[in-house]
């Protein structure tokens, strides 16, 4: 602002007491008084919203930087697990071929018609056949 020394002030309050007289200095060094608080109120108004803008736009300048943080972090782990299920799926979806073919019966050649079942053995003549019934009766239904 303006500098003023008191050399200055003395000067000015001889001047003004030679222009304005001894009855009406008072009254205006009350309305200057006045006048230069209301100039001074109206600039720290000014500067303090001035101030307040300032940091509104500090705010607003650090919530777009959080936000374009937590977009990168969110792409950064979305693009991970895209490629963790990648990496999973793949040796699953070869486990479960694995198993389909293991579980699907490979089809087998007919018996030839020389060959018998092994369950079944031949008799002499004369010896009754053994059937699980009778197994079971003769020795006690055990």
């Amino acid at each position: 602002m303006i500098e003023i020394s008191f050399g200055k002030l003395v000067l000015l309050a001889l001047v003004a007491l030679i222009v304005l007289g001894p009855e009406k200095l008072p009254g205006a060094a009350r309305t200057a008084g006045a006048l230069m608080r209301r100039v001074r109120n109206g600039w720290d108004s000014v500067r303090a919203e001035v101030e307040r803008e300032l940091e509104v736009e500090e705010i607003k300048r650090a919530a777009r930087e959080a936000a374009a943080r937590a977009e990168a972090v969110q792409a950064e782990f979305k693009s991970a697990t895209q490629s963790a299920a990648q990496e999973v799926s793949q040796p699953v979806e070869e486990a479960v071929s694995t198993l389909k073919a293991a579980a699907t019966p490979e089809p087998t050649a007919p018996p030839a018609a020389d060959s018998r079942p092994e369950t079944q053995q031949e008799l002499p003549p004369g010896e009754p056949s053994a059937t699980p019934a009778t197994k079971e009766s003769v020795h006690g239904g055990r």
